[in-house]
């Protein structure tokens, strides 16, 4: 498998980290995402929605994040990863389309606001994080209420959905998301997915690099 991403972007270390979780051999074609060239050729040709990252498999070519890791467990086999359990994987379904629908677009507002527009020479808008407050917490009380019954998102071990809930918060201290009060996801995030190997292996570090600071 080829991935055309950059590592830095939420959902590129998503599938990086739930590729190498999956244990799915691939190889990298960057795609910088702040030259914009996600939106030129010849990527426009795999995904037309301009958007990272998108996924080539011989003549076969996927984009969207979470339908890319779905694809890798299943060809690979993986049922720790994914499994096949009609209700579990039904579980595991929901919550992807959640983080898709839901849970992205709310964490995504504190990353523009704290960690973009600063980058970029502008500064945060205190009007969009305060709007933006009670939808997070609304969705974070969700997920916390979750993790207060079960040590990963669904079952006794972790799977893709772990990762995936995870990626959207994978810049937490400097998108300065709220999570105080929330005590389950803060154990869950910290104690459970920040020691993964395959979450440690694709770390992003204030300031969008993957060089860890000295």
């Amino acid at each position: 498998m080829k991935i055309h991403a950059d590592p830095i972007t939420v959902n590129c270390r998503k599938v990086l980290a739930g590729l190498q979780f999956i244990g799915a051999p691939y190889e990298l074609e960057y795609v910088d995402y702040f030259k914009g060239a996600q939106k030129e050729d010849p990527f426009l040709s795999l995904n037309p929605n301009a958007s990272l990252p998108a996924m080539v498999d011989d003549d076969f070519v996927l984009w969207e994040s979470n339908a890319i890791l779905q694809y890798a467990a299943d060809k690979l086999g993986n049922e720790a990863a994914y499994p096949k359990d009609l209700k579990t994987r039904a579980d595991i379904n929901r919550w992807l389309l959640w983080e898709s629908s839901s849970w992205f677009p709310s964490c995504y507002v504190f990353l523009v606001e704290n960690c973009v527009k600063p980058l970029l020479g502008g500064a945060a808008d205190p009007a969009v994080l305060t709007a933006q407050e009670a939808q997070f917490h609304k969705l974070a009380g969700i997920l916390d209420k979750r993790l207060g019954s079960t040590e990963w998102i669904s079952g006794s071990h972790a799977t893709i959905a772990d990762v995936v809930l995870a990626a959207p918060m994978h810049l937490h201290g400097w998108q300065q998301l709220p999570l105080n009060g929330h005590r389950n996801l803060k154990r869950w995030l910290h104690e459970r997915v920040e020691n993964l190997p395959c979450w440690q292996n694709t770390a992003v570090y204030e300031g969008f690099t993957t060089q860890k600071p000295q």
